[in-house]
């Protein structure tokens, strides 16, 4: 049974991609948006959690971001939590509500946001990288367990590397376009 997947291939480089993408919609631009604070995690019962398993997370407003906790014990662990992450967002408590107002952008603050976007990309590149060095490996294993021929593994590789090709310009797209929004808004 050949150890070569195109569909495996093809999914986990079409998941990088969506991983990043998740990942640049947490960077904020000028509005609050609610995936902001989707890498946030909180301490609480022991164990990191990510804040929609321990709160509601609402945008009453452009510029404010609300955050319901639904345990009292666990607002000071969901504030410490918003801090660690370096939103540059300064959490203000009233009772189980956690408000985030949304400063303006500085020119280097973006400039961060930016980078950030930039590192973000870089990330998924190499997720697609490593799924491309998966797929040529088990068509060498193919090869050498003689299931596939020198030209047919050739040609395989070939259509690896083409397929890396496309996820990596969809990523350097997503990237391009986020660092525009940032720089712009």
């Amino acid at each position: 049974m050949p150890q070569y997947d195109k569909a495996d291939i093809e999914r986990r480089m079409k998941g990088a991609v969506e991983s990043l993408k998740g990942d640049l919609s947490g960077l904020r631009t000028g509005r609050a948006n609610t995936s902001l604070l989707d890498p946030v995690v909180a301490e609480v019962y022991g164990a990191m959690m990510p804040l929609s398993q321990v709160a509601t997370v609402s945008a009453p407003e452009p510029r404010m971001l609300s955050v319901q906790v639904w345990d009292k014990s666990n607002v000071s662990a969901v504030e410490k939590g918003i801090a660690k992450a370096n939103l540059g967002l300064n959490p203000m408590t009233d009772g189980q509500t956690i408000r985030l107002p949304m400063p303006d952008l500085t020119e280097e603050r973006r400039k961060d946001l930016a980078k950030l976007a930039g590192e973000y990309g870089e990330k998924g590149k190499i997720a697609v990288r490593n799924v491309r060095r998966d797929g040529m490996e088990s068509l060498k294993a193919d090869e050498k367990k003689k299931e596939i021929s020198e030209d047919e593994r050739k040609r395989l590789e070939d259509e690896v590397q083409k397929m890396t090709d496309s996820h990596i310009a969809d990523i350097d797209a997503a990237v391009e376009k986020k660092v525009q929004e940032i720089l712009t808004q």
